[in-house]
């Protein structure tokens, strides 16, 4: 009997890979058919826990004609050189945030994929929860008004061991530190709902991880092009670590969102559909705020979902290159405003500057 599930390779098999795996295996559209890495005994744990099949080669793998998508889990900056075989080979993408660390890879990614008629979307999980959405559709209804802030704020707890776990994890080049890591989804998320930044003035501190050659605490001033201000905070530094708050003020309403739970949802003018809307979410649903494992898979389930739909019905998924643009250049942009100790205005003209 033919499989109609989507056959779905994982690409590095480190901390986060077990979530995508498990995603995959939970979900009636993919199936794990094969995982890639070139640490011989990671991949032998995963490929055992996951009865999939082992390959230490991207090429060889990408030539198993069963590896319909890649799903790239590899440190942040091996990202590109994966999607870009993986896209010439054929292969839809999915790719863990940030996709690249610069914007010309993101531009030269996207290139490839349009030119191999493939597709592919990004691991930014938190847009896909329902409070997210609501907010998102009361910002297009007008429900708030004049938007007048728009604030994240990440008190989270990493330990040094987490840091000194892989090498590149205490590199900010290569992807590691609080703004690129850990706060990018927030970023994306705030960009996701207000459209794209147009001033940021932001400094980055070490707190508690004495040794670490980057940033665990980053903080930031932000103006929207909308005409909006907003406030950014991010930190690995906080014990034991609380869920993220996200708060949208207009001049009609206000919704706040702490971890995946609709904490405050209050406009001028009340609608029968509020009242179901302030019981989205759990607050015993764990978000990654005390550790690097304390999540669930099901955000990553819907992402997954989503490309795999987007691939038969043949759209472009939800989440793509183009439109997680904005938050890379927002991201880049609070590193340079730390090293320059000034605002930087957007959109970024060097990015060589940036570093």
């Amino acid at each position: 009997m033919n499989d109609s599930r989507l056959g779905i390779a994982v690409v590095g098999t480190g901390l986060i890979a077990p979530f995508h795996a498990k995603a995959v295996g939970a979900s009636s559209l993919t199936r794990l058919v094969a995982a890639m890495d070139t640490d011989a005994a990671r991949l032998d744990k995963f490929t055992a826990e996951f009865g999939c099949k082992g390959y230490s080669n991207l090429d060889e793998m990408l030539a198993d004609p069963a590896v319909q998508v890649v799903n790239i889990t590899t440190p942040n900056h091996l990202h590109t050189a994966a999607v870009i075989a993986s896209a010439r080979a054929g292969k839809h993408v999915l790719v863990e945030k940030p996709p690249a660390m610069s914007l010309c890879e993101m531009d030269t990614m996207h290139k490839v994929a349009t030119e191999a008629g493939v597709k592919i979307a990004v691991v930014l999980q938190c847009r896909t929860r329902k409070g997210v959405q609501a907010i998102r559709q009361a910002i297009q209804q007008g429900r708030f008004g004049k938007i007048l802030h728009a604030d994240a704020f990440m008190k989270w707890y990493r330990t040094m061991q987490y840091y000194c776990v892989d090498p590149w994890r205490t590199s900010r080049r290569s992807g590691a530190g609080v703004t690129i890591m850990q706060a990018f989804h927030y970023l994306d998320l705030l960009q996701y709902l207000m459209g794209p930044v147009k001033r940021v003035q932001a400094q980055m501190t070490n707190l508690v991880h004495p040794g670490v050659p980057l940033e665990d605490t980053t903080m930031a001033f932000v103006t929207y092009q909308n005409g909006a201000q907003g406030l950014v905070e991010a930190s690995t530094a906080f014990w034991p670590g609380t869920d993220v708050r996200v708060e949208i003020n207009g001049e009609n309403g206000t919704a706040i969102m702490i971890g995946e739970r609709m904490d405050t949802w209050k406009f001028k003018e009340e609608r029968p559909e509020d009242a179901e809307i302030r019981q989205y979410g759990s607050g015993a649903v764990a978000t990654g705020a005390t550790g690097p494992a304390d999540l669930g898979f099901h955000d990553h389930q819907a992402v997954i979902e989503d490309l795999a739909r987007a691939i038969n019905e043949g759209r472009e998924p939800l989440i793509t290159l183009a439109n997680v643009r904005p938050a890379l250049e927002w991201a880049l942009a609070m590193y340079q405003s730390a090293k320059l100790n000034a605002p930087v205005d957007l959109p970024i003209l060097d990015e060589e500057a940036v570093w």
